[in-house]
């Protein structure tokens, strides 16, 4: 005599088995691992004639072809140069992003801000940059948001824009 199972039942109990087993991280590659090591080692991505030259050619240290970062290296090391004064909360060379943490320039001002850098493309061009920034101001017992952005915005993308097309002609200028 066969019992009679509802058939989200028996789903689930494969479902559950299925995952029942163990979980390993990623391994992480020796390019994403060299980038990450410097990053955390510096709050940059190399100092114009190690790393970042490296990682711009799509070579790696060791002489083998590398994978180089997932974006422009040029808009990458230009706003980790313009964002260096803010502590970075993270920053992922292969996803394009940077997240300052907040930062505050004068405590009595009681007034914080925070960057956010959107890199999503391997061109030097504009439209490959997006910069959110955040203001904040403290109110009796809280942080509140103030105001729009978006002046502050636009020059953060043309500071960088602008370190970037410099590293750019400064690199060319060396290699001719």
């Amino acid at each position: 005599m066969f019992v009679k199972f509802p058939p989200i039942l028996l789903v689930s109990i494969f479902v559950f088995a299925a995952c029942s087993g163990k979980i390993e991280a990623p391994e992480i590659g020796p390019e994403k691992d060299k980038v990450q090591r410097e990053i955390d080692a510096t709050g940059k991505l190399g100092d114009g004639d190690g790393l970042l030259n490296e990682l711009i050619r799509g070579r790696s240290g060791d002489g083998g072809v590398g994978t180089g970062i997932g974006v422009n290296a040029y808009l990458w090391q230009a706003s980790l140069d313009t964002l260096s004064f803010m502590p970075l909360a993270n920053a992922d060379s292969f996803g394009g992003i940077i997240i300052t943490d907040w930062y505050t320039p004068d405590p009595s001002t009681q007034t914080r801000y925070k960057v956010n850098v959107y890199i999503v493309g391997r061109e030097l061009r504009s439209d490959t940059l997006r910069v959110v920034s955040f203001k904040q101001k403290y109110a009796g017992n809280n942080w509140l948001d103030v105001g729009d952005n978006k002046v502050v915005n636009n020059q953060l993308e043309n500071a960088i824009l602008t370190r970037a097309r410099q590293m750019r002609i400064n690199a060319n200028a060396v290699v001719e």
